[in-house]
This record gives C-alpha cells, sequence and structure tokens, in this order.
C-alpha cells in the first residue's frame, strides 16, 4: 500500500520532469509513510511512497526494477494471491524478495498484457516495459486504488491523488462542465474517467491503458462480469445460493488476511463489517475493532454502539470506541476536506477520517463493509428497480437517485458553467440500456457498482484511511464474490428490503439484533442537520471572496439555502447546503480560483 506517481514523455527526444515528480511523491507522504523511492529512465520517470505490509525488508522497496527482465514497476495496493502466483512462477524466474510488488513483474514477463487476469486484489500499478518502451498503467477490477491522470505539455503524469498532480504544476484547473454536472446530479459522485476539473482524468475500474512512443493510447477493458442467469446455476435453491455466498465471502475475508502485519476491522455495527468480525472468528482470529459515534439530535441517534458493542463482545475481539462530540467537528471537517482527492458531499467522510485517525494508533490495516450495499441491493434507491420493467429502468433510477433536473441545474448554476444537455442522464441511461443486464434491478446494481461505486464509498475510505497511513481492505468487492452475486437471482438479494440473502447469513452467525433492524447510514447528525460552528463555517467559505469571484452558482440560490439550511435533502438523504459548501471548501483548500 502506498502512492505512485509518475511523467512519461512522449518525445523520445525529451526527457522526463524528475523535480515534478518528486513533487508529486513528496506531496503523498501520509499514504506511504515508511520511506520513499525514485526511478528515471529514458522517456519515464517513476515516484513511490511506501507503507510497509509485506515483505517489510528494504527489499520491497519501490520503484522496483529488474534488470535481467528489463522491467521497472511502482505499484498501489496489495495483491492478495501473491504467494500462489510465487509458487506457480518459481520454476521459471528467480525472487530476490518476498514481496507482493515482484510477482507483478514476473507475471507481465509470463503472460505479458494479461498478467492482469491472473492477479486478485486491489491495485493501480505503473509498469515499464524498458526493452519494448512501453508502459502500462493498470487499475484494478473494481477501481478500489485511484490512478488519476494529466496532459501536461505533452507528457502524461499520473499519481495515486489528484493533489498529487497539482504539486507537479502546470494542470489545468478550470472547472470540468461535465464533470460539474455529474457533481451537482449525483451528490457528489463523478464517475470515471471526469474529475471536476478540466485537466485531470481517472483511469476508469478494470483498464490497462497502454502507451507506446509515436501511438495514440491504447485502453483495454479485461473484466465485465455478466449480470445474468447463467446455466451452470441451473436449479439452485435459495438455500445453495445462500452457501455458495456464504463461502464466497469466507474466501473474500481470508484472503484480505495477508499480511506481516496485525489486520483489524472497522466495525459499524451493521450487518456488512459484523459479518467481517464473524468470518474472522470461523478463522480463529480476534481482531482489533474500531467503532465511532456523534452526539444525536433532533431524535436522530448518533451512534450505533449497543450493535457494535454486542458484536465484539460475542467474537472476544480487542474491541474501541471512539465518541466525537459536536464541538470537534467543525476543525474535524476542515482536516477530512483537506483529505479528499476530490469534494466528496458524504456525511460521513468525516465519520471515516477520524475512526482512521484512532485505527492508525494501533494498526495499519483494517478491513470494512465498503461495497456491500451496491452489491447486494441494500439501498432504499434499489427497491423501485425490483419490480420495474427492463425497458424503464432509466426513468425509475433517475427518479429514485439524481437530485436534481437538468433543467433544475440551469436553474441554479451559471449558464456557461454547465453543457448545454443532460450528460449525467444520458451516461446512466447508455450503462442501465447495455447489454449483460437481464433485469431492471440487474442493470441498476450492475451501474451502481461499476460506474458510480468507485467515485463514491470506495474512493471515501480509500482517501480518508489513507489520509493516516492505514491500508483499508474490502472483501465485498472480491472479484469473485462480485461475479458470483451478479449472476444471482436478484430476488433474493432485493428481499426483505434488501441484502436480504445477506441477512440469512447474518442471522446464522450473528446476534438476531444487529442483523433484524432498521439499516443503519454512519449518522453523523451535525452534517446533516446543519447549525453552529459548521454552519457558520458554510456561511464563511460560501460567502468568501473567493466563492463570489467564481460566480458558479446564481444570485440568491446559496443565499436561500443558507436561510434555510436544512430544508433540501439529496435523494440519499444528504444534505444540498453540505454538498456545495464541501465543493467550494475543496476548490479553496486547494488554491484553485
Amino acid at each position: 500500500m502506498c502512492g505512485i506517481a509518475g511523467e512519461v514523455v512522449a518525445d523520445q527526444a525529451d526527457v522526463p520532469d524528475v523535480g515534478a515528480v518528486e513533487r508529486m511523491t513528496r506531496s503523498m507522504w501520509s499514504r506511504g509513510p515508511d520511506g520513499a523511492g525514485h526511478w528515471s529512465e529514458g522517456r519515464v520517470a517513476l515516484g513511490h511512497r511506501r507503507l510497509s505490509i509485506i515483505d517489510l525488508s528494504d527489499t520491497g522497496t519501490q520503484p522496483m526494477v529488474d534488470d535481467e527482465l528489463g522491467l521497472a514497476v511502482a505499484f498501489n495496493g496489495c495483491i492478495y494471491n501473491y504467494k500462489e502466483l510465487r509458487a506457480e512462477l518459481s520454476d521459471r524466474y528467480r525472487f530476490t524478495s518476498t514481496s507482493d510488488t515482484e510477482v507483478i513483474l514476473k507475471a507481465y514477463h509470463r503472460w505479458g498484457e494479461r498478467f492482469v487476469e491472473h492477479l486478485v486484489g486491489m491495485f493501480a500499478i505503473a509498469l515499464v516495459d524498458r526493452r519494448r518502451d512501453r508502459v502500462l498503467l493498470v487499475r484494478d477490477r473494481l477501481g478500489i486504488k485511484p490512478l488519476y491522470l494529466a496532459e501536461v505539455r505533452g507528457r502524461t503524469r499520473f499519481a495515486s491523488t489528484l493533489p498529487a498532480l497539482l504539486a507537479g504544476g502546470g494542470v489545468d484547473t478550470e472547472l470540468d462542465p461535465v464533470g460539474l454536472h455529474h457533481y451537482l446530479t449525483w451528490h457528489s459522485i463523478v464517475p470515471a474517467p471526469r474529475t471536476v476539473l478540466r485537466g485531470v482524468r481517472k483511469l476508469p475500474p478494470a483498464t490497462i491503458r497502454v502507451l507506446e512512443p509515436g501511438r495514440a493510447p491504447r485502453d483495454h477493458v479485461y473484466w465485465r462480469p455478466s449480470y445474468t442467469r447463467r446455466p451452470e446455476h441451473s436449479g439452485w435453491t435459495a438455500q445453495d445460493w445462500q452457501d455458495a455466498v456464504q463461502e464466497a465471502l469466507r474466501v473474500a475475508v481470508r484472503r484480505r488476511t495477508v499480511s506481516d502485519v496485525e489486520v483489524g476491522v472497522l466495525l459499524s455495527g451493521g450487518l456488512d463489517s459484523s459479518l467481517l468480525v464473524a468470518l474472522l472468528a470461523e478463522e480463529g482470529q480476534r481482531p482489533s475493532t474500531f467503532s465511532i459515534g456523534f452526539t444525536g439530535r433532533d431524535g436522530v441517534d448518533g451512534d450505533e454502539f449497543v450493535y457494535s458493542d454486542a458484536v465484539a463482545q460475542k467474537f472476544g475481539t480487542d474491541h474501541h470506541q471512539l465518541h466525537i462530540g459536536d464541538e470537534q467537528i467543525a476543525s474535524a471537517v476542515e482536516h477530512a476536506v483537506g483529505s479528499m482527492s476530490e469534494p466528496m458531499g458524504s456525511h460521513d467522510v468525516t465519520a471515516f477520517h477520524l475512526v482512521c485517525r484512532e485505527v492508525s494508533q494501533h494498526v495499519k490495516v483494517v478491513q470494512c463493509g465498503q461495497g456491500a450495499d451496491e452489491v447486494f441491493a441494500g439501498y432504499r434507491y434499489h427497491q423501485p428497480a425490483a419490480g420495474a420493467a427492463r425497458q424503464r429502468v432509466a426513468e425509475v433510477f433517475r427518479e429514485a437517485f439524481h437530485d436534481l433536473t437538468h433543467d433544475e441545474l440551469s436553474q441554479l448554476v451559471e449558464a456557461d458553467r454547465l453543457p448545454d444537455h443532460d450528460v449525467s442522464g444520458e451516461l446512466i441511461a447508455r450503462h442501465l440500456a447495455a447489454p449483460g443486464a437481464e433485469t431492471a434491478l440487474d442493470a441498476v446494481l450492475r451501474t451502481d457498482t461499476h460506474l458510480l461505486m468507485p467515485d463514491d464509498p470506495v474512493k471515501r475510505v480509500d482517501n480518508t484511511a489513507m489520509a493516516w497511513g492505514v491500508e483499508a481492505r474490502v472483501p465485498f468487492l472480491d472479484q469473485d464474490l462480485v461475479e458470483l452475486v451478479a449472476a444471482c437471482p436478484p430476488e433474493l438479494k432485493s428481499g426483505q428490503g434488501g441484502k436480504g440473502i445477506l441477512k440469512d447469513i447474518g442471522r446464522d452467525v450473528l446476534p438476531v439484533d444487529v442483523v433484524d433492524r432498521p439499516k443503519g447510514y454512519f449518522p453523523v447528525p451535525a452534517l446533516t442537520r446543519l447549525d453552529g460552528e459548521v454552519l457558520d463555517l458554510l456561511r464563511s467559505v460560501l460567502g468568501s471572496p473567493a466563492a463570489r469571484r467564481r460566480g458558479l452558482l446564481r444570485p440568491g440560490y446559496v443565499d436561500a439555502l443558507l436561510a434555510d439550511p436544512n430544508g433540501q435533502a439529496t435523494k440519499t438523504g444528504g444534505n444540498a447546503l453540505w454538498h456545495l459548501g464541501v465543493l467550494e471548501m475543496w476548490l479553496q483548500q486547494r488554491g484553485i480560483g
């Protein structure tokens, strides 16, 4: 786990800006506080920040160069099956470390561009084939690890964070109209390849980009699971599916214990994280667990400690409970926004930021339950699709998920800041209509999991954990589990109000109160019901000279929101004023005019 950065020069007669790569690498100190490295040759320069998780010795440092094979690599993430791959490759290659990084080099040499099909894990990889003068940029199947890109004066730069690219200099920081449209339509989600900045893009999940001199970049999507029923599952009963999913989840959890340091769990007290603790207990592990809670208000509880305590007690974990008072929220918000690669309006970003600060005092690695809702139909906005006709899916999803229509956006944003048509609605409609999804719910879950999720909960947990040098692993996004559940009959997922099949699994291993209770949303009441210091902070940010000069929103709209700060909510229960405040705060913190 770490941060990577680099530059590839298009012109073979030119050389990379090593100083820019060093600045980008240095800016990601928190992602890898255990060390740094740089490498440059020909038209490529790589940088790396290290968080030591596997092979803690110096032989695991990066960038890693194999002169014998003519390869170099900088890699962010973890290859969970690296020991199995190493055993498979050892009859052909000599290994000099026990790291998963070295396995990537040998796997590429053995299988070429198809090496990524052999990797099980989360990863962003920059691999240099020195003999072929080729650079491969690779992102994992579910987009768990980020990879940002910018074209600067004929040079392709890449980094694990967007601010790292800004630190390199020369990036176009004008607001991107399409990215802004996505942000305001989908409660701050901006799917790859866009960002809110015109000069920064993201490599999409499950994609290999090949950079070669004299040629346009070449992209290849290497994984696309089918959301249809398969012949090999013909005749399966609900119990058969439950048994298969439970075993796949058991394998996913076991895979994510691979580490040379302790692995803990973020335990919210909900079904997903509680299942992780239960399955780890099956493996004989009693991990450190971490829960966070806030002050309740207006009848809304601020913590779920009664449930997380019950799980910790049942399975005998080393439990850490963190309570945050309202007086700590405003300063925590500013720090949380400072950790964001992109502005993220979900109120629980601050919660993750604070709990990961506590985690960093105890362990370097945690498992967490992110992704379960998208994969298993756990959100309220999934339910309308469960009974909808396949041809009506775009209409149904728009009504359940989009915060604003294009016409409504045009009434609140200055005309020159937005596209002249509904780019967000068109993007969603294309994804929903694509073949390979059998029912309306299949189409919604595919779109949510593969288009939206990487830039919502997945990005959220990566940013907040890495801000404190913590690696977060997500078993519910195991590639084999996702493929299996994609083929599962959708009614088994949407049943019982959502996540029906997971609830059935949970009843076998968890306290019943943890399973059969209203769904929680990692509550942070001070950020959904705005007042006090947090509201004062938003007034200051949105009323600042920088915000006025930006001229993003039509006059009077922000004033109306500030006059009734809790009067407008997003479709997922967030606060509309909060989303605008986070965007402006992020732009100001990054010095973007």
